[in-house]
């Protein structure tokens, strides 16, 4: 006796299983420009070394002998993986099988997924492409009632924000708690045409009288990608994968290791002589802060997030002599570098990554403080400036700051991190105060020109003493700013500081853990 008939079963089932929704379904998905749950598995995880969970799972219909006669697998597949060499939860669904809607095992498949990243403290990468485990109107027969909405799992998702990274690939038209998953996420990642995010889909804003859209009006990519609600776009599924692969390569597997350095081959006293003349002497000329970056980064090391929506500050990730740090920047192209509502919002989720994974922090100073105008107080900037400076001030890793120009207002005041003893340097351009003089000195001297005779001379007059005032080297003889320094030494200073740094991490959770 053996068990030779149980075991080609196995196969057959696996077999069944690999078919996903039949080759007309396949073949469909593939005329859409996309690739297979099983092909995109592949694609994302290190070569062979996907091995599947629940392989089993689905629907099956038998004949009066008992015997399998049909075999619907499961929507939604998952499994552990290697990226990069290091283990990974994987999961996603497969759009072939009703379009990843809630049956076939699909909500214990996805609870189970979810489940065994938080216990194994593993990064989650979710390859979202349907409903991603939401119901439809079909499975209300299909189960025999309706239910009462409930997201089982979800407290799950959410304590593992706090734990390892999670990643969102949005590749397919994403609604309901697909889109729910998609947001809930350190990184999220659309792909442009083929891919829509939306709460719901057209035909249901359709009945409740909104009007006729496609689903390209209700969620293209950038709708989302402007708007903060997806950090990234990119052009195919292959750029999706290489994002998500590169994103986890600057953090560690989870909040109990610190992030891995790598060798390095960039020489840390490397100069760029560009820096000394980058910066215009006249403050109301503006100049390109990305090549700064990328000058005094390893070389092609900067990965930045959320580039196409609160433009007004620059986010991203780099290495500093092989070391990861989490980089921010004021973008004087955008509003001056003026803080909005919406680069408040982003830096508040930035500082929040920084601090769950133990990332020292890297700020490029060139603020004029926050914008001001109607709407900006319509979009409740002071709020989220205020809740920005909580989360820098409450971040606990090492900071730096290094101001290439100006630093005005309760924005401005960025450039240190409260409560903190960290690295701070100026460049010589550094320009700095409670507002800047251009703006406050007609104001401030109202009377005294009122009595002038001459008004334009005497304004003329009372700048240029102030101006003789405004010199960072009067500031660094109080030492109100602790080092000024030649621009083209910035590399070599701030590599300094990050080896200093990554020596003080220590991993752990994070007091205040990570809110999407």
């Amino acid at each position: 006796m053996s068990w030779d008939e149980e075991i080609d079963e196995i196969a057959h089932r696996e077999k069944l299983a690999e078919e996903l929704g039949g080759p007309e379904k396949v073949a469909r998905q593939h005329e859409f420009g996309k690739f297979t749950i099983r092909e995109r598995l592949n694609l994302i995880s290190d070569n062979e070394t996907f091995r599947e969970i629940g392989k089993l799972a689905g629907v099956s219909k038998y004949d009066n002998d008992g015997s399998l006669s049909s075999f619907m697998p499961s929507n939604f597949i998952f499994g552990t993986a290697e990226i990069n060499g290091r283990p990974v939860i994987i999961s996603g669904d497969d759009f072939t099988v009703r379009g990843g809607s809630a049956d076939a095992s699909i909500s214990g498949k996805r609870m189970q997924a979810e489940g065994l990243a938080n216990e194994l403290r593993l990064p989650h990468i979710r390859l979202i492409d349907g409903m991603g485990g939401g119901g439809s109107v079909k499975t209300i027969e299909m189960s025999g009632r309706t239910y009462i909405p409930r997201v089982g799992g979800w407290d799950t998702i959410i304590s593992h924000l706090g734990i390892a990274p999670s990643v969102s690939l949005a590749l397919g038209s994403v609604a309901g708690i697909g889109a729910a998953r998609v947001a809930t996420s350190h990184y999220s990642v659309i792909v442009k045409d083929t891919a829509q995010m939306m709460i719901a889909g057209p035909a249901l804003v359709d009945w409740a009288n909104l009007g006729e859209v496609t689903k390209e009006e209700l969620g293209a990519s950038n709708i989302h990608t402007r708007n903060g609600a997806i950090d990234d776009e990119v052009l195919s599924e292959e750029e999706a994968f290489s994002k998500a692969r590169a994103f986890l390569s600057y953090l560690p597997t989870n909040i109990d290791e610190i992030p891995a350095r790598i060798p390095c081959t960039d020489p840390i006293g490397r100069t760029e002589s560009f820096l000394r003349k980058v910066v215009p002497k006249d403050p109301r000329k503006v100049y390109k802060m990305r090549p700064i970056i990328s000058a005094i980064t390893d070389d092609q090391s900067f990965f930045e997030i959320g580039k196409k929506w609160g433009k007004s500050v620059i986010i991203g990730l780099a290495r500093l002599d092989g070391i990861p740090v989490a980089l921010f920047a004021e973008d004087p192209m955008v509003y001056g570098g003026a803080w909005t509502s919406d680069s408040c919002r982003k830096l508040i989720r930035f500082c929040d990554l920084a601090s769950t994974f133990h990332l020292p922090i890297l700020h490029l100073v060139d603020c004029p403080g926050f914008l001001i105008g109607k709407q900006s107080e319509e979009t409740a900037t002071i709020r989220f400036g205020s809740q920005a400076l909580a989360a820098l001030g409450q971040a606990n890793v090492p900071y730096c700051s290094v101001v290439i120009r100006k630093a005005f207002g309760v924005a401005g005041a960025a450039n240190a991190k409260p409560g903190s003893h960290h690295f701070r340097f100026a460049w010589p351009s550094g320009d700095w105060g409670s507002l800047p003089i251009e703006g406050g000195v007609e104001v401030a001297y109202k009377a005294e020109l009122a009595e002038a005779e001459n008004h334009d001379l005497h304004l003329a007059k009372i700048k240029k003493r102030l101006n003789q005032l405004r010199s960072p080297f009067r500031s660094a003889e109080y030492f109100e700013i602790e080092q000024v320094i030649n621009p083209e030494e910035t590399r070599n200073k701030i590599c300094h500081w990050a080896n200093l740094a990554y020596r003080a991490l220590r991993p752990g959770p994070y007091q205040f853990t990570y809110r999407p």
